[in-house]
């Protein structure tokens, strides 16, 4: 089984990302698992027709442990196995305890056996790396992490801070750095700044999605960008970055 996380900081295309490769990786023929690991819970939306569906952590607190697998995990694009974490209630708890709760009640479930997915995806908010929004890194959960951002100032000092806390975890067993994906914003020099920061880190640009039009327009409809616009150039450069990970992970 591949497991890997994306994180990124808010709004820089993390969840959209995320969920064309998804479909890119189901697309192959595989079995794919994506877990939206931000209080917000729309990471599978473009995967379920821009509907949301139940939290973890909201299941929890309506039902206490009496619930199974159907209750959390839905079915969306191309068969991919849609789960959201959620939050705690606005103001009250912590997010990243969270995402812990989240899933740990996911292994107590047995999700992984049940589901047997040959690929698990992790979308992580990475505005912040500790406690909860690390889990993913921890050893069992993913085994590689992919850093999405852009050439701009804000989004580059979230990708730094999440690099950091990858290199800093590494020597407990946790996740390697995969590479770093760049969604483009068309600012000065754009992609020497990405690519300096991977060389900071030794890694490298992996992927590269240039600003398209087509992109909003697949969000409005609640879909993929690979099923409403194939053709595209912004659709071909996710799916070579589905592929890119996909082989970092160790897939063929």
């Amino acid at each position: 089984m591949i497991k890997f996380a994306i994180y990124g900081k808010g709004g820089i295309g993390k969840s959209t990302a995320a969920c064309n490769i998804s479909a890119a990786l189901a697309a192959k023929g595989l079995k794919v698992m994506q877990i939206g690991c931000d209080p917000k819970a729309d990471s599978t939306a473009l995967l379920r027709n821009n509907k949301k569906i139940p939290t973890v952590l909201d299941t929890i607190r309506e039902k206490g442990n009496e619930f199974a697998l159907e209750d959390i995990v839905f079915d969306g694009f191309n068969t991919v196995k849609c789960v959201e974490a959620g939050g705690p209630v606005p103001g009250l708890g912590c997010a990243g305890r969270g995402i812990i709760n989240a899933l740990e009640r996911l292994e107590a479930l047995g999700a992984y056996e049940v589901y047997k997915p040959d690929v698990v995806i992790y979308d992580v908010l990475g505005d912040v790396v500790c406690g909860g929004f690390s889990m993913p890194m921890r050893k069992g959960f993913a085994d590689k992490v992919f850093v999405l951002t852009s050439g701009e100032k804000m989004s580059r000092y979230a990708a730094g801070n999440i690099c950091m806390a990858v290199e800093n975890f590494k020597g407990r067993g946790y996740a390697s750095l995969g590479g770093i994906i760049l969604n483009r914003r068309n600012v000065k020099d754009e992609d020497a700044l990405v690519n300096t920061l991977a060389a900071d880190f030794e890694t490298e640009v992996i992927g590269t999605i240039d600003r398209s039009e087509e992109i909003p327009l697949a969000e409005e409809k609640g879909v993929p960008l690979l099923s409403a616009y194939p053709d595209c150039l912004a659709a071909k450069q996710l799916e070579e970055t589905a592929e890119r990970i996909y082989r970092i992970c160790g897939g063929e």
